[in-house]
């Protein structure tokens, strides 16, 4: 990373940092850590934002299209946890983490949860900031990139929606959620999310070229995060055993990547 690009990374950290402390505060008055969760798009968003303002030669339609995806993907998945987990208190996954912490864990969780999640929004943000130092114009990559991103927040808007559906429904509690995209995907909100990433790094090597490939580093530990830390593996850790449904559901659908249903052992 060359001397320009140093101001606008710093105060991209500087905003993620600021924010985590924010919400941690506020996570101490209502014993909820899970608001780590709602402030993530926010953090990942303002941090790219800033540092395409703040990136010297930052101009042209490959800014204003990345500026417009990161904006539209973290308004979306932003209102849509806090809408989704509004009055529901902390969620289980960090009261476990609570329970493993304590005592203490109030402090402990400025670290373990805020401080840790600020670091990952503004790693994840890198693609904005090495797709404004870009200078290439439009090219054919970019319009890749784009249509994959629009493809990665309509999909796992859409695996969202239906879920929220499925749920509401009380005929369903119990129940496991198979249809629509999710008879494909176990996970489809993951997929789409990983795709929103690749896409976006896309965008920045398309204009950037070698000199920005250092940004690969946010899609892949998008991926890292959705597969192996806190999305697939933690999500589905002791379903099969708490819901038998859930076994059958695993054993014919792809855990992340979208294809058709296996047949079920006779």
């Amino acid at each position: 990373m060359n001397d320009a690009l140093l101001r606008p990374a710093a105060w991209g950290l500087a905003l993620c940092l600021a924010l985590g402390l924010v919400t941690w505060v506020v996570s101490l008055g209502r014993a909820d850590a899970s608001l780590a969760d709602r402030i993530w798009p926010f953090a990942i968003g303002g941090a790219g934002l800033v540092q395409m303002a703040l990136v010297p030669a930052s101009r042209g339609t490959r800014v204003l299209v990345m500026a417009l995806l990161g904006i539209v993907w973290a308004a979306r998945l932003g209102i849509f946890l806090t809408v989704r987990n509004w009055g529901h208190g902390e969620d289980r996954r960090y009261r476990a983490l609570r329970e493993r912490n304590a005592p203490g864990f109030g402090l402990k969780s400025l670290y373990l949860v805020f401080g840790l999640q600020a670091v990952l929004a503004w790693v994840v943000s890198a693609p904005f900031l090495a797709g404004a130092m870009g200078e290439a114009p439009w090219r054919w990559i970019d319009s890749a990139g784009a249509a994959l991103t629009v493809f990665g927040i309509v999909f796992e808007s859409i695996g969202d929606a239906q879920l929220a559906r499925f749920k509401a429904d009380a005929a369903h509690r119990g129940k496991v959620m198979d249809r629509g995209l999710w008879r494909f995907t176990r996970h489809p909100n993951y997929f789409g999310e990983a795709c929103v990433w690749w896409g976006l790094w896309l965008m920045a090597i398309a204009g950037a070229g070698w000199a920005g490939a250092w940004s690969v580093v946010s899609p892949l530990v998008m991926t890292v995060l959705l597969l192996k830390v806190s999305g697939v593996t933690m999500l589905e850790q002791g379903m099969a055993e708490r819901r038998p449904a859930y076994r059958d559901y695993i054993a014919r659908t792809n855990a992340f990547l979208p294809g058709r249903p296996r047949r079920r052992a006779m």
